[in-house]
């Protein structure tokens, strides 16, 4: 199983990149520690694995709790790191139209293949929480597409693309 991360971290309007492992992560408070090492004031770590799931975490230095998206539930039943991302996540739910629903409910023992956590996460990158989710929704539109796509949006997409070469 082969995943690529990397963190994404943006000081002003300008951002830096570097490749990241994650063999020591056992949480997402790991995750987070392992951006803080990247100076910025908003770090993006961005996950992709096997062409079945990305993952975004964000840190921004106003805030002391990482946000968290991962775009297939699913993958947490057959991939660790998203199976340590969804446990602290609940599922991303729809309502009907002219419901007035919670959007947010618990995330069922098995995972779906629905996304889970802060679809709002790169929001003001770029990138809506209905357009992230209908991305992760498409098929066809693999997880690296995704990633690819809100790094294009955040001004960071060539950068992004140089990490993965």
């Amino acid at each position: 199983m082969s995943y690529f991360a990397s963190v994404l971290a943006r000081t002003g309007d300008r951002w830096r990149g570097i490749e990241i492992t994650l063999e020591d992560c056992e949480s997402i408070t790991d995750i987070a520690d392992v951006a803080l090492d990247v100076p910025g004031e908003l770090r993006l770590v961005l996950i992709e694995q096997d062409d079945e799931y990305a993952a975004i975490v964000r840190i921004d230095n106003d805030d002391d709790d990482p946000r968290v998206f991962l775009s297939d539930g699913h993958a947490a039943d057959n991939y660790p790191v998203a199976a340590m991302i969804a446990e602290d996540l609940t599922e991303i739910g729809e309502a009907e139209p002219g419901e007035d629903a919670d959007l947010l409910s618990d995330a069922p023992p098995a995972h779906d293949s629905a996304p889970f956590g802060d679809a709002d996460i790169v929001e003001d990158l770029g990138t809506p929480a209905g357009e992230l989710i209908g991305m992760c929704a498409h098929e066809g539109t693999l997880p690296i597409d995704v990633l690819v796509h809100l790094c294009e949006k955040a001004g960071c997409g060539e950068m992004f693309d140089d990490l993965r070469a």
